[in-house]
C-alpha cells in the first residue's frame, strides 16, 4: 500500500519520523531532503527566517504536487513536512522524504518535489539580515 504524508507545522521537523512514515520492505531506496536556515545568502549574512503559509492552499498544492510526482515516477511513499514560523540559524525550515523500489525514481522524485514546492505552493520566506533589514521570497520568485 503506498503512503503519503503532508504537514505545516510550527513545531521542530523530526525527519527520522519521516522517514520511517515513507520506508516498506517493497523498497530498496529510500531519499531525505532537508531544507535548513543557512547563514549566507547572497553575500548577505542571515540570522533568522520567518515562514508564513496559508495553510488549505498549501496542503491542497502539496497534494497537486504528490499527484504530479506519482504521475511521472514509481514511488512508493512521499512524506513533505514545512515549518512556518521563526527559524534560526540551522533548523530545519522543510524535509521531504520518498520511497521506491530504487533509487533512481526515488531521487529524481525527491528533486521535482522540492523544486516545484519552492515555484508554487503558498508558503512565504522573510530573509532577516544581520544588518536588521529584511527581504521577503514568494513562491516562483527566486532570489538566489
Amino acid at each position: 500500500m503506498k503512503t503519503d504524508s503532508i504537514s505545516i507545522t510550527d513545531q521542530p521537523i523530526d525527519y527520522a519520523v519521516l522517514t520511517e512514515q515513507v520506508r516498506s520492505h517493497e523498497c530498496g531506496a529510500v531519499v531525505l531532503f532537508m531544507g535548513t536556515v543557512r547563514e549566507m545568502t547572497a553575500g548577505k549574512q542571515t540570522v533568522a527566517l520567518d515562514y508564513e503559509a496559508y495553510p488549505e492552499m498549501a496542503d491542497q498544492m502539496l497534494q497537486q504536487l504528490i499527484d504530479e510526482t506519482r504521475d511521472q515516477w514509481d514511488v512508493h511513499g512521499i512524506a513533505i513536512e514545512h515549518r512556518v514560523g521563526h527559524l534560526t540559524l540551522g533548523e530545519i525550515s522543510v524535509a521531504i522524504a520518498v520511497s521506491s523500489a530504487h533509487r533512481k525514481e526515488a531521487f529524481e522524485a525527491g528533486r521535482f518535489l522540492i523544486d516545484r514546492l519552492k515555484e508554487i505552493v503558498p508558503i512565504w520566506k522573510k530573509e532577516n539580515w544581520s544588518d536588521g533589514t529584511t527581504e521577503w521570497e514568494h513562491p516562483g520568485i527566486k532570489t538566489e
